[in-house]
């Protein structure tokens, strides 16, 4: 794209400006100078997340009706926390970017005082915000500022499409690290959408050596045995335990927000197993709090990301894993609101929109 300038750096940027439920614009916008310690980044690829969808479907949730507490960005906000670019330029004490560099970006903000982030673990911190969602800029523009310890090198066989996949993957990353161990055999995850195929990538990566995923859809579960899984069953002609046919289940990732994948992995999960919940649930669900005790199963909630989930999904990457073909499909900007409903009526697993050529 032609590339207009403004006094003190200031670039024009087309952006895709959240208003309210079903009132995305697409608009012109001034993304300043980078200030210190900020990078400025031309987008390659921004991944249209489900926390997208909600906002823009059902209702207003995590972008700032008032002044985000650590942000201090409010409506309307560029949307857009899954993306990858090249640096264009750099603020005043930067040292670890120069331009040129492709990077993918950790969208969180952390306050930095609070016990969370206080105990090293800012992933939960109270005042959470996001880039893309509650910060001012997002990756759904073609320029947007971050600060530099916010961005990390992809290496030279890291396409850009992975490079926009690694925030979901890292999510996933986590969420499976937080269970697996040295003793981890038998692993399941229910639900293949993008998370679920990212904790399937990690829990390869680590090397468990069995796999099983479950999804309605006959594509999902292709792309599960795509990502690494051994076995790829649908819940509604198979059980679990069928399924394991006798094996005893160490993991289980919960990744479709579906309160009967979180009962029935409880139900078979072998002594001291774990499960994680990764996905998104939308109502309350019927549980039995003493199915955990004799067996001492665990139920763990796995929150967003550390650095070093990102840095483990890029080097995985690199050697070879996250392959993103047969899953992902791109489309340009102008198809973002055709693009949020064909997602909300399933279509591809994940969708990445190109801002830029790679």
């Amino acid at each position: 794209m032609s590339e207009v300038r403004h006094p003190a750096s200031a670039r024009t940027a087309r952006a895709a400006r959240y208003h309210g439920v079903k009132d995305v614009r697409l608009e012109q916008i001034q993304v300043p100078a980078p200030g210190a310690g900020e990078v400025t980044i031309a987008v390659s690829h921004t991944g249209v997340c489900g926390s997208d969808l909600h906002e823009y479907f059902s209702a207003q949730t995590v972008t700032p009706t008032e002044p985000h507490p650590l942000t201090g960005a409010t409506l309307p906000v560029v949307l857009g926390h899954e993306f990858a670019g090249v640096v264009v330029e750099v603020g005043a004490g930067v040292t670890e970017r120069a331009v040129g560099d492709r990077v993918a970006v950790r969208p969180t903000y952390s306050c930095g005082e609070c016990a969370s982030c206080l105990r090293g673990h800012p992933n939960t911190c109270t005042k959470l915000a996001f880039h893309g969602l509650s910060a001012h800029g997002g990756g759904l523009a073609d320029f947007t500022n971050v600060a530099a310890s916010m961005t990390f090198a992809l290496p030279d066989d890291v396409s850009m499409v992975q490079g926009a996949l690694v925030e979901p993957m890292a999510v996933a990353y986590h969420g499976v690290r937080l269970a697996v161990t040295e003793q981890t055999r038998v692993a399941f995850v229910g639900g293949a959408g993008p998370i679920g195929l990212g904790a399937i990538a990690a829990l390869r990566s680590l090397g468990v050596a069995t796999i099983i995923a479950s999804d309605p859809s006959a594509s999902r579960r292709e792309a599960a045995l795509r990502l690494g899984a051994d076995e790829a069953f649908d819940p509604a002609v198979t059980t679990l335990g069928e399924a394991l046919a006798g094996r005893t289940l160490d993991v289980a990732i919960e990744a479709a927000g579906v309160a009967a994948v979180v009962e029935t992995a409880v139900t078979e999960l072998g002594p001291r197993g774990t499960v994680v919940l990764l996905g998104i649930h939308e109502r309350p669900m019927p549980f039995d709090p003493t199915s955990l005790l004799y067996r001492e199963v665990r139920l763990a909630g796995s929150s967003t990301y550390t650095d070093d989930d990102y840095r483990a999904v890029i080097a995985a990457m690199a050697a070879g894993g996250y392959d993103p073909s047969g899953w992902v499909e791109t489309r340009p900007l102008e198809e973002l609101h055709s693009t949020f409903e064909e997602l909300r009526t399933g279509g591809p697993v994940k969708v990445l929109i190109e801002l830029q050529p790679s």
